[in-house]
């Protein structure tokens, strides 16, 4: 038996594109994953997030599941271009209305909102405009942070400026296979540059307005392991810009050493003062963490690594074929506790996909209660360690519009039928409301 201390947070996530639909009623303006799910064979499924889980229409039946399910918590995403349809000018007050509306649900039904900033769902006009190449949309971030905060500010007490600005950079303007869409360097390290500069300004904004408010940012951490020994410098590289190019501007006021003169060669608009606002104080730090990497040196344009799948007997994987692998979560903890002072920390996003199949009205998910419970021992033995873990945020409440996969993954504690718009609590969101009752982790 596992037993965390009472006052841990337990929690879900979700985020506005994902689930939220209706991307064309009440003055939402198109954003780039609109525009990029168009696009001929970009998601496997050929699915968008037209209508998603349609939880805009059906957020207080939703909010009213979330609080059966006994979290504590619900971290969810503000659609930017819901409140700001153009990303910049004027706000459309029927989108604030409704967040609103959902946090005053939340805290009726006594759980905590944790609002994240910017998701990925860049407004569409942005992007015609440079989007994150362009050093103006740190400011009219500013401009979308100072709308959202000056009417839920009062209500909401924690804050996270970005989802992910690892996938926002390495699956969007590196990989391509996210929006915008790019395949260009360069592209990429304005990119980073500028999405870390607009949580700078965002910190400052929020701290102006609602100095009594906690602020984060949601950072993507996976441990990077050597395929062979011969791999482990690569791998130390490969770490740094998986995992210290987010953390050490916003901690230490600086990039990465072996990685500064890169990104400075490639990105003459970084200006003095910068890194200052870059490392804005924080109050934490949310890690996002589903498995590891395994790096494996080679020869490729750019980055001289290869991620390699590993193979060993035993290994197991979610549907999104990601290696099961617990002990990484204790070792992000762990890394992130010994070389940034020991910060304190909610882990904002873990979970898996599988294969869920409905029977009537049961879906039996064993693996993701198996997954959920490795990791979260993990989680504790850090905790008893010494590493300032606060809270934990199970990927996902609902079945969601999984980015480039579409509607084929499935990571909710509920399951959504999308032809009716069912929602069926899994085994695992029953274990999960156990867990949230008694802080134990059976077994």
């Amino acid at each position: 038996m596992t037993a965390f201390p009472r006052g841990f947070v337990w929690g879900c996530a979700t985020s506005a594109y994902q689930i939220e639909g209706a991307v064309a009623e009440e003055g939402r303006g198109p954003s780039v994953w609109d525009e990029f799910s168009r696009r001929p064979g970009v998601i496997r499924d050929g699915t968008t997030g037209d209508v998603a889980c349609d939880h805009y229409h059906r957020y207080a039946d939703d909010l009213q599941l979330l609080s059966r399910l006994g979290v504590g918590a619900y971290r969810f995403s503000i659609s930017w271009p819901r409140v700001v349809p153009d990303g910049s000018g004027a706000v459309n007050e029927t989108g604030l209305d409704h967040y609103e509306r959902l946090v005053d649900l939340l805290l009726e039904l006594g759980v905590e909102p944790y609002v994240t900033l910017f998701h990925w769902d860049l407004p569409l006009a942005l992007e015609a405009d440079g989007g994150w190449t362009n050093r103006r949309t740190c400011f009219r971030f500013v401009e979308y942070t100072q709308a959202v905060v000056g009417r839920l500010g009062d209500r909401v007490r924690r804050w996270i400026t970005l989802n992910e600005p690892l996938s926002v950079i390495g699956a969007g303007y590196l990989a391509g296979r996210h929006a915008p869409g790019y395949r260009n360097p360069l592209k990429a390290v304005r990119a980073l540059h500028h999405l870390l500069l607009a949580h700078g300004l965002a910190v400052k904004t929020i701290r102006a307005l609602v100095p009594e408010s906690e602020v984060g940012i949601a950072n993507a951490f996976s441990p990077v392991h050597p395929l062979r020994a011969t791999d482990e410098r690569v791998a130390r590289r490969m770490s740094a810009a998986v995992n210290g190019l987010f953390m050490d501007p916003i901690l230490k006021g600086c990039y990465p050493p072996g990685l500064a003169p890169v990104i400075r060669l490639l990105n003459r608009g970084i200006r003095p003062g910068d890194m200052e606002t870059i490392r804005a104080p924080l109050d934490f730090i949310g890690v996002n963490h589903y498995s590891r990497y395994i790096a494996r040196r080679t020869f490729l344009p750019y980055i001289g690594f290869r991620l390699m799948k590993p193979v060993y007997e035993g290994a197991l994987f979610t549907d999104m074929d990601w290696e099961v692998y617990p002990s990484g979560l204790y070792d992000i903890l762990a890394w992130i506790r010994d070389e940034y002072d020991n910060p304190t920390v909610y882990v904002t996003e873990n979970g898996a996909a599988y294969d869920d199949r409905r029977a009537e009205a049961e879906v039996d998910d064993t693996d993701r209660i198996a997954y959920l419970s490795a990791y979260l021992r993990h989680l504790n033995s850090a905790r008893n360690d010494g590493c300032d873990v606060r809270g934990y945020f199970v990927w996902s409440f609902l079945d969601n519009f999984e980015w480039e996969y579409g509607l084929s993954k499935r990571f909710g504690l509920v399951y959504v039928d999308y032809d009716t718009q069912e929602r069926i609590v899994k085994k695992s969101g029953r274990w999960y409301a156990e867990v949230c009752r008694t802080g134990v982790i059976p077994g």
